[in-house]
């Protein structure tokens, strides 16, 4: 497991991180505490959550697993808010959180989506008071496109705000949107970049065809919201490429996405969403594969 600088910040992460998206929802409490051991058995030091996981449930088992003896100092410890994005309902979201998860402090709070009827100074100037609280470290966003996040970390510029240090997208083999601006940028501004679904929520693990239609409990099944991602030729066309590498390599379409996302240029974290022990065990797996330079190629050329 690599561990790796996150953004100019002072945050050591692993290039795997582990996401809880599942957590009160898909799994119950005991077997979210298994997967968070298990992952860190493995080298994982990244978890990261949201106060709308499972209307805060997911931060509450979390909370449950980071009050057992050390284990808050064991990672590192990320959560996000989504809009509206006032200042005081940052304020209090932000103490919802820090009870839920049972710490003082967050190491990285992240605005969950950019809010555009809320003023950009407004959130900034509260994310800003968290951490001259001593209650956040630092901040980032997830879901911003590249020109909101450069409006972010000019506003605290000029205003001597805590900048953003991280921007979490989602990014796999059919979703490849931040290349053209976003990865410049971070690479530009020292910006870590965490980023999720690497197998598009199961759309890459060989479950979908071009019928659209979810196995009954799939994440699509679960979150139909999905499809709006997904649906669409682009996608289609890369996930059957995809199919078509992993037949003639014989590596699952699983590991070759996960191997892919994971030694992408740019990419300081990417967060995996378990619902059992073998989902860890995968992403180690892919890791420890990598690819060949002609293999990658390959892959990048998809669609």
């Amino acid at each position: 497991m690599e561990i790796r600088q996150l953004g100019s910040t002072e945050l050591q992460v692993s290039s795997i991180g582990l996401g809880s998206v599942t957590f009160g929802r898909e799994i119950d409490a005991q077997t979210s505490f298994s997967i968070i051991d298990h992952a860190l058995d493995r080298g994982i030091t990244l978890l990261d959550t949201a106060e709308v996981y499972s209307a805060g449930r997911a931060e509450e088992v979390l909370g449950q697993w980071l009050a057992r003896g050390g284990n808050r100092q064991k990672v590192v410890l990320a959560t996000k808010i989504a809009p509206p994005l006032g200042r005081e309902r940052v304020l209090q979201i932000a103490e919802d959180s820090l009870r839920r998860l049972q710490t003082d402090v967050i190491d990285l709070y992240q605005l969950h989506a950019y809010d555009g009827n809320t003023p950009l100074e407004d959130t900034l100037d509260a994310l800003n008071t968290l951490v001259e609280q001593g209650k956040v470290r630092y901040v980032g966003c997830s879901n911003f496109a590249a020109w909101q996040l450069c409006k972010a970390l000019w506003l605290a510029d000029v205003n001597n705000w805590a900048p953003m240090v991280s921007v979490q997208p989602n990014y796999n083999l059919a979703i490849r949107d931040i290349e053209a601006e976003m990865l410049p940028l971070c690479a530009d501004q020292g910006i870590g970049v965490l980023s999720y679904s690497p197998l598009g929520a199961g759309f890459l693990t060989g479950k979908y065809t071009k019928t659209w239609t979810a196995p009954k409990g799939a994440r699509f099944d679960v979150m139909p919201d999905h499809w709006e991602i997904y649906e669409n030729d682009l996608s289609m066309r890369r996930m059957e490429g995809l199919r078509a590498v992993s037949a003639e390599t014989g590596i699952s379409m699983a590991q070759l996405a996960l191997a892919w996302v994971i030694g992408q240029p740019g990419v300081t974290s990417v967060l995996i969403g378990c619902r059992s022990l073998s989902h860890v065990d995968q992403a180690f797996a892919a890791e420890e594969m990598g690819l060949t330079a002609d293999l990658r190629a390959r892959l990048n050329a998809l669609g």
